[in-house]
């Protein structure tokens, strides 16, 4: 049930500078979700949101990592409906099932290249970005860069974003996500 503060707009109901977004996301997903009819509430941060979420996919991150971050997010913050649309991503790109157990769990990944992904992303949470010396070489020598490094933050910055307008608006879980619902 959605926070009686924030109501779940319809593309009738929300501020006429949200529909186009609204529009666009329901002809991208094929379904409108619940944290987009939320956020709609502020065309600002939902037209935010999808485009830093857009830079952040366009970005030199590979996309199993970009997923990996994000989950790593979604869990730290406890964001329900980010988790399970995350690993509904993860599902539908054939990720292993151990990484998303190991994920959503906040547990050690197998992948070294992955893990270093993720302690990154910890670490920069940790710290409010002044990760050690000793972090980012350790990031690095999995072959990532300093671009890569920078990338972190904006994936960090987007779903941040995004879990903590779903925490505050307690954003419903979609049907389309309810076999990803994590417990």
């Amino acid at each position: 049930m959605s926070c009686e503060h924030f109501p779940t707009h319809t593309p009738e109901t929300a501020p006429a500078a949200a529909r186009p977004a609204m529009a666009a996301t329901a002809s991208h997903l094929g379904y409108l979700p619940t944290p987009v009819r939320t956020m709609a509430e502020s065309p600002e941060l939902l037209s935010g949101f999808l485009e830093l979420n857009k830079r952040f996919e366009s970005s030199t991150l590979d996309a199993l990592a970009r997923e990996v971050l994000v989950l790593t997010i979604a869990t730290r913050n406890a964001c329900h409906v980010c988790v399970a649309m995350h690993t509904g991503r993860l599902t539908g790109m054939g990720a292993d099932q151990s990484l998303i157990t190991a994920l959503r769990a906040g547990a050690a990944l197998d992948e070294p290249r992955l893990e270093a992904v993720r302690l990154f992303t910890l670490e920069l949470l940790a710290t409010s970005g002044a990760a050690s010396p000793e972090a980012l070489d350790a990031f690095l020598a999995h072959g990532y860069t300093p671009r890569n490094a920078l990338e972190v933050v904006l994936g960090i910055g987007t779903y941040t974003l995004s879990t903590l307008a779903n925490r505050l608006t307690d954003a419903e879980l979609d049907e389309q996500l309810a076999p990803f619902a994590w417990a």
